[in-house]
């Protein structure tokens, strides 16, 4: 059984899960599905297409599944999809995907600071940290256990690999390779993000291969193809060079930088 404050306007059609708190004033739209455990504060909009998993809290002023904000919508059908555990602050915009049967994904247990803005499309991870006033543009792919510092700006089709940090202020057009600390104007590689890997348990020796392999790539007077062929003939392997190789092939935008 849920607390649903009689001052709030739930479509009767809205599938509320058990044991939520939703406070006053809240405003829940019929083709919405919330999992059991959430904590809905006041004023929060949760609209059509939105798909939230269990024992998130969305704090006052946000809303969740905002229309896009993309010239391509025409009113079609389609998702934004929330996972488990997320702490969802003021003021926060997410918005579902643009054509039918898109999806916009949040993972688990992220943490999203007041002021931040998801655009439709967007692809997040689980474990990340998004500081003040964030804003991440249409079709954006973001790894597991991404930091955004205060007043990011991610622009649109980009990816940041996981493990990653964008120091405060920074705004890229082009992708951030993952466990890595990228920052500055224009912005710049600032090194393997040592912290992070860490807590991933990455050990030492993996560290500094890393290092080596960024240093091939950013510091090297070569292209990035030449660059993943150095990693893949110098640097001893492992999952985590693995990652990097993967996603520097991959890059259809290239990456921070290199031009």
């Amino acid at each position: 059984m849920s607390d649903i404050s009689p001052k709030a306007e739930i479509d009767p059609r809205a599938k509320i899960g058990d044991n939520c708190k939703i406070f006053p004033f809240v405003y829940i739209e019929g083709d919405v599905e919330i999992g059991d455990g959430c904590i809905i504060f006041p004023f929060v909009s949760i609209l059509n297409g939105t798909r939230m998993g269990g024992h998130n809290k969305i704090h006052q002023g946000s809303v969740i599944g905002a229309l896009p904000q993309d010239f391509d919508f025409k009113g079609e059908k389609s998702e934004c999809i929330i996972g488990h555990n997320n702490i969802i602050r003021e003021n926060v915009v997410i918005n579902r995907a643009t054509h039918y049967g898109g999806k916009t994904i949040i993972g688990n247990a992220n943490f999203l600071m007041e002021g931040t803005h998801i655009s439709h499309d967007v692809c997040v991870g689980d474990q990340c940290v998004f500081g003040y006033g964030t804003k991440i543009a249409g079709d954006c792919e973001i790894g597991n256990g991404v930091i955004f510092s205060s007043s990011v700006i991610e622009n649109a089709g980009t990816r940041v690999g996981e493990g990653s940090m964008i120091q405060a202020g920074t705004t890229f057009s082009k992708d951030v390779p993952p466990y890595i600390v990228v920052g500055g104007v224009p912005v710049a590689y600032g090194g393997v993000n040592k912290t992070m890997c860490a807590a991933y348990g990455i050990d030492e020796k993996t560290i500094k291969h890393l290092t080596n392999a960024y240093r091939l790539v950013f510091l090297g007077q070569t292209s990035v193809f030449d660059a993943i062929n150095q990693i893949k003939s110098q640097i001893a392997d492992s999952p985590e060079i693995k990652n990097v190789i993967r996603f520097l092939e991959s890059t259809e935008k290239g990456i921070v930088t290199k031009l």
